[in-house]
């Protein structure tokens, strides 16, 4: 062991030189006795097991005859009889100020030598089923902000040797505990390579909104809408992945991981899909597809067959509305498209017993007085409410905020150039997709670039049973799974 201080005394000098003397009251520092020898307990308040740490003190200090059966002298022979499985001897200070910050528990001894303790008890709550992961059938748990409940719900899962948490520590004064899960032998060591010297370029204060600061480090996102992570709260899922060769990233404080590389369809996958018999669950998924393809285009499609009634044949007729009003079309489907957002957004922020009763007032009274006074025709109402609920129907939370984003400016060059404005955004939509390589990977794989196999693979969920290898943008060094 390495002495880092010239005497305990020293040592307690150092630790208030960091954290003040009474000016937390968090900072613990206690003089005591283990066994026959005076030490100094350093120790972070809140974040220590007090039961563990009593039940250990109150062993060593009523029983003074062990030691003195050990041979030798120094740290080395008292740490191997220390009653405690998780005792590490300490490098340097600053090894030993992380570690207490950590939640871990330091001892320092008369001649200056210090090991540490994981007592770590983090406040939490215990694993629950996510609120926007639901399944009718499956497994109830999900990932917490502790970082090691995290680990182990995966482990639970993957009971082999192959699987692998590799922990960091980033920013400065967050010093965030960030492992990196993948399976050896599954994962691309060139996929690893990259998020390693991502999280060894961070240089930043903190990442106070966790996983998804973490993302804009790791991508430098900048304005780009589109996700270009998928974010999981099931501990089922991130099993899933991990086999198909992904890899996660686990964030302390964090209740959501990180899953890399992804594509444009991973955002709409769902674990219902395979809750079901494969028949089922396909037809789930391309439910699921056309929802999403028709919250994109729904609304600005009615609204150009509804301003150029030309492009109607006579049995669509009835298609739009007869009376505009005084308001413009093209606002009232801007104001009701951004009205359900701001219902939306209140219904996230209002207390769960009223927020029942709020939608319900928005929805139907504030609703039908609308169409009542001429500020939205009947039509308007009801194309921007299914565009909605076509728009809850994406499983990923960032894909839908952005899909309303798109639309908007779809909208916006219908109303001005009409149906040349129309095809053009989806256009310029598509090229923008086509563009975006995160990790390296096409963001459209494998529909651009056309991968017939891998396709039908996304359109269809095969049976169990059915050979399926690893996908081709993990760049899995062995793609069987067998």
């Amino acid at each position: 062991m390495k002495k880092l201080f010239r005497s305990m005394n020293e040592g307690e000098e150092w630790f208030y030189a960091r954290f003040g003397k009474g000016e937390t009251f968090d900072a613990t520092a206690r003089s005591l006795h283990l066994w026959d020898m005076p030490a100094l307990l350093l120790y972070i308040n809140g974040l220590v097991d007090g039961d563990t740490i009593t039940t250990l003190l109150t062993e060593m200090q009523g029983n003074t005859s062990r030691r003195e059966e050990e041979e030798g002298d120094g740290a080395d022979q008292f740490l191997s009889f220390f009653p405690y499985h998780a005792v590490s001897d300490v490098k340097d200070t600053d090894e030993l100020l992380t570690a207490i910050l950590s939640g871990q528990a330091a001892f320092i001894t008369p001649e200056g030598y210090a090991f540490t303790i994981d007592i770590r008890s983090y406040p939490g709550r215990q694993p629950e089923e996510p609120d926007n992961e639901k399944v009718v059938r499956g497994p109830r748990d999900g990932f917490t902000e502790n970082l090691i409940q995290n680990t182990a719900l995966v482990r639970r899962r993957l009971r082999t040797e192959n699987l692998r948490f590799e922990m960091h520590k980033v920013t400065v004064n967050g010093k965030t505990d960030i492992a990196i899960t993948y399976m050896q032998g599954a994962a691309s060591e060139e996929h690893l390579t990259y998020i390693r010297d991502r999280l060894d370029e961070i240089r930043h204060d903190g990442l106070t909104m966790t996983d998804k600061s973490l993302e804009e480090f790791l991508f430098k996102q900048g304005f780009h809408p589109m996700p270009f992570v998928r974010f999981t709260e099931r501990p089922d899922i991130c099993a899933a992945h991990l086999l198909e060769g992904h890899i996660a990233i686990i964030v302390d404080t964090s209740p959501s991981v990180i899953l890399v590389p992804t594509t444009l369809f991973h955002h709409l996958q769902h674990a219902e899909e395979y809750r079901q018999a494969p028949l089922l669950g396909t037809a789930v998924r391309l439910v699921r597809f056309f929802g999403a393809a028709m919250s994109l285009v729904l609304l600005p499609f009615w609204y150009l067959i509804a301003t150029k009634q030309q492009y109607l044949p006579d049995y669509l007729s009835y298609i739009g509305p007869k009376d505009i009003g005084e308001i413009p079309l093209l606002l009232q489907l801007l104001g009701a498209d951004i009205g359900i957002e701001v219902l939306r957004m209140a219904a996230i922020h209002t207390p769960t017993p009223m927020s029942t009763a709020m939608g319900l007032v928005a929805a139907i009274v504030i609703g039908q007085v609308a169409i009542d006074v001429g500020l939205f025709t009947p039509e308007v109402v009801l194309y921007v409410a299914v565009s909605a609920i076509f728009t809850f129907a994406i499983p990923s939370y960032e894909l839908s905020i952005t899909t309303k984003i798109f639309r908007i400016c779809i909208l916006l060059s219908t109303a001005l150039l009409g149906a040349p404005g129309f095809f053009l955004s989806i256009a310029v939509l598509f090229y923008y997709l086509c563009s975006l390589k995160p990790m390296g990977v096409p963001y459209l794989w494998p529909a651009v670039p056309f991968f017939p196999q891998a396709m039908l693979r996304v359109l269809i969920r095969f049976p169990m049973t059915a050979d399926e290898p690893r996908p081709f943008i993990t760049d899995s060094p062995n793609r069987d799974r067998v």
